[in-house]
C-alpha cells in the first residue's frame, strides 16, 4: 500500500520538517542528542494552542520504593462534580519529556473533557532504566486512589492514559495494578503507545514519515531496558494486542497513527480499537 501525507498535516509539520532538514540524524544509542531536540518539538507542539484558563494545576508528590520523591501534577476544571479522574503519563520515548512540557496539553485535555487528570513526572531512561519509570507510575496511581476523596474522585472510575511512551507506561501500570491486587482501574485509553520493543524492523513504506524513526524507536527501548531489549522475561511489557478474552484487566481504547514506528500496529489513518489489551 503506498502512503501519502494528509496536506494538512504537511502544512502544520513544514515549520518542525524545515528546522530539522540540515541536521543530521543521531546514531542508534544516542540519547543526549536527541532529549533535547524531543524536548524543543514538544516544547513548540505545546505552544501552538492556548492553555486553558478555566483549569487549575496544583503539585503533589508520591513518594516512590526507593525513597526518591516524585512530582504528581493535579488539573482540574473550576468547577468539576464528583466523578471519574484519569492518570496522565507523558510522552517522550523513555528517554524524553516532563509534566512541565505536558502542562499544555493535558490542560486542554481536562478543559475540553471536565475530567481531572493527574499527570506523573516519571524518571526517564536511560539514567533510570527499567523498572523505574513504570514503578513511578504505578506510584501515581497508588496516589489518586488513596487520595480520590479529598480530590472529589469516584475510586471505582479511575482510568490510566498515555500517549507514545506514556501509552506504553500506562498500560504496564494497568497490568501491574492486576496483578499486585491494587488499584481498580476502569479504562485505558492508549495513545500512538510504545508498547513492543521488538518493533525494530524499518517499514519501506511508513519509514520516510515516520516522526518517530525506527532508530529512535531502538534508542529508546535499548535506554530502558538495556541488554533485555526482545527478552520474554521483562515484565510488565504489554507486547501482545486482543487474545479473546483477558480476566480483570481493563478495555483499551488505543490509537495509533502513521507518524509514530513505536506501536505494534501502524495504518495510515487514525484507527480506534476498544478491544481488551493483554499480554
Amino acid at each position: 500500500m503506498a502512503f501519502t501525507l494528509d496536506p494538512e498535516v504537511a502544512t502544520a509539520l513544514e515549520p518542525m520538517a524545515a528546522a530539522m532538514a540540515d541536521m543530521a540524524p543521531p546514531p542508534v544509542g544516542d540519547v543526549p542528542s536527541r532529549r533535547p531536540v524531543i524536548e524543543a518539538v514538544m516544547a513548540q507542539t505545546a505552544a501552538a494552542q492556548p492553555t486553558p484558563t478555566d483549569v487549575k494545576v496544583t503539585n503533589f508528590h508520591a513518594t516512590i520504593t526507593d525513597g526518591a520523591q516524585v512530582l504528581l501534577r493535579w488539573y482540574v476544571k473550576d468547577g468539576a462534580p464528583h466523578g471519574p479522574a484519569a492518570l496522565y503519563l507523558h510522552g517522550g520515548g523513555m528517554i524524553a519529556g516532563s509534566v512541565a512540557l505536558y502542562n499544555g496539553p493535558v490542560s486542554r485535555y481536562v478543559s475540553n473533557s471536565g475530567v481531572p487528570m493527574l499527570a506523573v513526572d516519571y524518571r526517564l531512561a536511560p539514567e533510570h532504566p527499567h523498572p523505574t519509570p513504570v514503578e513511578d507510575c504505578y506510584a501515581g496511581l497508588q496516589w489518586l486512589a488513596e487520595h480520590a476523596s479529598e480530590l472529589g474522585v469516584d475510586p471505582g472510575r479511575i482510568a490510566v492514559m498515555g500517549d507514545s511512551a506514556g501509552g506504553g507506561l500506562a498500560a504496564a501500570v494497568a497490568l501491574m495494578a492486576r496483578d499486585r491486587g491494587g488499584p481498580a482501574v476502569l479504562q485505558q485509553i492508549l495513545v500512538f503507545p510504545m508498547l513492543d520493543d521488538r518493533n525494530t524492523s524499518p517499514d519501506p513504506e511508513i519509514a520516510p514519515f515516520a516522526v518517530w524513526s525506527y532508530d529512535d524507536n531502538i534508542t529508546g527501548w535499548s535506554a530502558l531496558l538495556g541488554d533485555a531489549i526482545g527478552s520474554p522475561d521483562v515484565r510488565p511489557t504489554p507486547r501482545q494486542l486482543a487474545p479473546p478474552t483477558c480476566p480483570a484487566y481493563p478495555p483499551a481504547i488505543s490509537k495509533s497513527v502513521s507518524s509514530t514506528s513505536s506501536a505494534t500496529r501502524t495504518s495510515p489513518t487514525p484507527s480506534v480499537s476498544a478491544s481488551p489489551v493483554c499480554p
